[in-house]
């Protein structure tokens, strides 16, 4: 028995070992492509349409999970490409706000119905006073975008067609971009707390709630799926993201205690929390010159 035992052993060793000497000396056979297809291009007449054009895209964006004001923001984008994979341009548009449900509840409830205009004195008003306006919201301390100009670089990774129904068939491609985004704003103008000096003006009272311009410099990237129905128009779908910290509330956020995570009864740049906005474009898009570049 023992030396059955001792044998099978052996015998799979010396076996294993064979399989590992061949499985290192295994050498992969390169095959040579003959006959009319020979040293031919993976792609052949393909339609470049992006190559040493120029791109204007006129479209209109809309803000995504917007708290308290949406944007609306026609606009258009300009790009020169270099090839059919690479291109240099700039985005840009002029916003439109409007109010999502939450402001119209405040408005309603927490402002029009406490009344302070006539009931200053009472608790609901204190309580209030350094985070709601007397007046409008909307108007006095919302933050808005009211303009984006965005240069920025366009890759294009996919390319090809899309088919409908296995009989209509449309170019097709996908782009990623990105670059620096210069947002025009307009937030709650800063206030101070009672207890402070300076020519601000005390948080709390009606002339603290007004709205100030500002600039905000924020990275832009996204991507989008276009089509092209013919030689030099097409349209597309972009998602971009601005991710920024900016004041959408007007409210008293932080700024107090070791943390500064707590409420200091001042307005100022303490109190921008950080928003990963977000936007869908739809666009139409025209190429020059109109005529279409193919390969070979």
């Amino acid at each position: 028995m023992m030396r059955r035992f001792v044998k099978s052993v052996l015998v799979g060793l010396a076996g294993l070992a064979a399989l590992t000497a061949l499985s290192t000396g295994a050498e992969a056979q390169e095959i040579q492509l003959t006959g009319p297809l020979a040293g031919a291009p993976a792609v052949r007449k393909l339609r470049l349409h992006r190559a040493s054009r120029f791109e204007i895209a006129p479209g209109v964006s809309f803000s995504l999970l917007d708290q308290y004001r949406r944007t609306l923001m026609p606009g258009a984008a300009l790009t020169y490409h270099v090839t059919d994979w690479l291109g240099f341009g700039v985005w840009g548009g002029f916003g439109f706000a409007y109010n999502a449900g939450l402001a119209d509840e405040l408005q309603e409830k927490a402002i029009d119905g406490r009344n302070c205009s006539e009931k200053s004195f009472s608790k609901a008003c204190k309580l209030t006073a350094t985070n709601l306006t007397h007046g409008s919201i909307a108007d006095d301390q919302l933050g808005k975008m009211q303009w984006i100009v965005a240069p920025q670089v366009q890759v294009v990774p996919f390319r090809g067609k899309l088919a409908l129904f296995s009989s209509l068939f449309v170019d097709t491609d996908v782009n990623i971009f990105a670059g620096p985004a210069f947002i025009g704003l307009q937030e709650r103008a800063d206030c101070r707390n009672s207890g402070d000096t300076g020519a601000l003006p005390i948080c709390g009272e009606q002339n603290s709630f007004v709205l100030a311009s500002r600039v905000a410099v924020a990275p832009t990237f996204g991507l989008g799926l276009n089509f092209y129905p013919s030689a030099f128009v097409g349209f597309g779908f972009e998602f971009r993201a601005l991710p920024f910290a900016w004041n959408t509330s007007g409210f008293d956020n932080h700024g107090g205690g070791v943390t500064e995570d707590f409420p200091d009864l001042r307005v100022n740049s303490d109190d921008r929390e950080f928003h990963f906005n977000s936007m869908l474009t739809v666009h139409a898009s025209f190429q020059f010159p109109t005529a279409i570049k193919t390969t070979d």
